[in-house]
This record gives C-alpha cells, structure tokens and sequence, in this order.
C-alpha cells in the first residue's frame, strides 16, 4: 500500500509548530511518501499550496499516489532541497509560510533491499537517493584512498574504529572488488575486535551511515539548504527540521544559533559594531522528541528530533 512507504514521526508536532492555514503556501524539501505533506494538505483546506520537493523518483511517485485527494493544490517537483529557491521560483513562487525538512534515509529506502542502503540485507553496494547520479557506494569504497575512507567513517559515522575499518577494506579490495552490502559488512566485522562487536548496536551502523553521506553529500546539502529554506521564508515564517542522528542535529542547531545570535564581536565589547542582525528567532530551545507512545507504534521515531526557528 502507499500509505504503508514510509510512516511520518513527530507529525502532530510539526502541525502545531508549522502553524499551517487555510490559503497558506508551504514546502515539504524531503516529502518522502507524503505523509507529512498529506497533513498539511488537509490544513490548507484545498485553498493554498503544498510544494513537495525530493530527488528519489519513487518518493515522488508514492507522494502523488498519497496526495492524490489534494492534487489541485499540491507542486510535487524532482531535485534536492539545497537548490530549492531556484526550484520553488521555477514555479514562480517567491515567498511561503513555512518549510519542513525530514533529514537523512527514509524507512523505505532501508527496507528497500536492491537501493543498498542497509547492513541487514544482501544487495549491490549503491546507497544513491537520486538513482540519476554518478557516484554510488561501490566507487567510494573501491576508489577511495585509506586516508579519505578513514576520515569519511571517522567524521561521518563517528566511528572509534575507523582507521582499522579503512584499512581492512583497502586490503580486501586488493583481492576482489567490494561490490555487495554483505562483502563490505563481512570486512567491517574483521576489522572491528570481537569483544567490541558484541556491545551495542550492528558493529556496521556507523560505516554504512558514513558511507551514505558521503554518497549522497548530505551534510553540504543540508548546510546549503537551511540556508536555501530561510531565503525562502516571508517573514513570521517557520523552518521545521527534524533530525536522526547527533551529526545532523548539530547542524541545525548551530545555524538557528548563528541566525538568532549573528554578532562576531567580542565578548567584552559594549556595543555590537560588526553590523550583524538577526534573521531568525528560535522557537524550540530544546529539540522536540517523540512521546513514549509514537516510538513504541514507530521505532524510527526514537532518534528524531525537532527544531524549530521563524524567520524575523
């Protein structure tokens, strides 16, 4: 079923602090299957407009499946969210309410075996979210030299292990390509010690994680299109950004900081001379976490995080 493509987390509390409207327009930049923008589409009343952004073309075809109730106002448009002001003016729109990113993999392309996105099934190594592009898994593992896969898995999975992970898939690509998700877990699990293996979680999360940022240069992208979604907002407009992992988050917390807090002057100094205004004001001060309740119905639930800022 569509509606079974990906299950939305934090939905009710996106709702609240998207303040959606009846006549409002709003930018899904990560639409996914659409479950996010369906509840959006139901609050703009058929009166405003849903813009629904994505680079994986069986995201946007599900989203159409999923919003088709809604499709008079509803823009579904391919390409990644760090261009989206350029996107959304290709349609001739120049201001709206409120923008939602849902960062990183979506559950269904994990679940999704042959998009090689996961440790736990067996399948070529590819990892891209626009099937499109050039680069993919197996080249980053395959031409990647020892020190630039040390610092992908390092900075990217944050992984303790890492210089012996890089070096352990260099030697095995010197025997036979690393061309499948099970070759690459099987010489991860080498390189880590067994005792270290058997605490926490699948002793692969951390390089897959890396390997698919790299992949698909998620953390330039999201630099890029926080800054893309501010630009995009008229004033008293909100950003909502919801986040699964610490490298993410980090992100977003400190650019809504920055727009907040923009002065580069000196502590001591009793004026602010550098001329640096605020853009935005922050509206959560902590993130916003699912309820016990959401992360038993929704596992996926459990790592998301909710950050909120408008635009001043």
């Amino acid at each position: 079923m569509m509606n079974d493509y990906h299950k939305p987390v934090l939905v009710e509390e996106v709702m609240q602090y998207m303040s959606c409207r009846k006549g409002g327009i709003y930018i899904d930049g990560t639409i996914g299957g659409g479950g996010h923008a369906l509840e959006i589409c139901r609050r703009i009343d058929g009166d405003g407009l849903l813009i629904g952004i994505d680079k994986d073309d069986e995201a946007l075809a599900h989203a159409a499946e999923t919003l088709k109730e809604y499709s008079s106002c509803v823009r579904l448009i391919k390409g990644d969210f760090r261009y989206m002001k350029a996107l959304v003016n290709g349609i001739e729109v120049n201001e709206v309410d409120g923008v939602l990113l849902d960062l990183g993999v979506s559950s269904h392309q994990l679940d999704d075996a042959g998009r090689g996105f996961s440790y736990n099934a067996e399948a070529v190594l590819d990892m891209r979210m626009d099937k499109q592009q050039l680069l993919t898994a197996k080249d980053v593992v395959n031409t990647y030299d020892e020190k630039r896969l040390y610092e992908i898995i390092k900075d990217y999975g944050e992984e303790r292990w890492a210089k012996r992970i890089a070096s352990f898939i260099v030697k095995e690509r010197q025997r036979y390509p690393i061309e499948t998700t099970g070759q690459l877990v099987e010489v991860i699990k080498r390189a880590i010690p067994a005792a270290a293996r058997r605490e926490g979680p699948h002793p692969a999360r951390r390089t897959f994680q890396a390997i698919r940022i790299e992949v698909n240069d998620e953390l330039n992208s999201i630099k890029e299109g926080l800054i893309q979604a501010m630009d995009c907002l008229k004033p008293g407009g909100r950003l909502c950004v919801i986040s699964f992992h610490s490298l993410e988050d980090r992100l977003v917390k400190d650019t809504f900081r920055r727009w907040q807090n923009p002065c580069t002057c000196p502590p001591d100094t009793p004026l602010c001379v550098c001329g640096n205004k605020p853009v935005a004001a922050i509206v959560t001060k902590k993130p916003v976490i699912a309820t016990p309740d959401e992360v038993e119905s929704n596992p996926r639930a459990r790592s998301a995080k909710l950050r909120v800022c408008e635009k001043l």
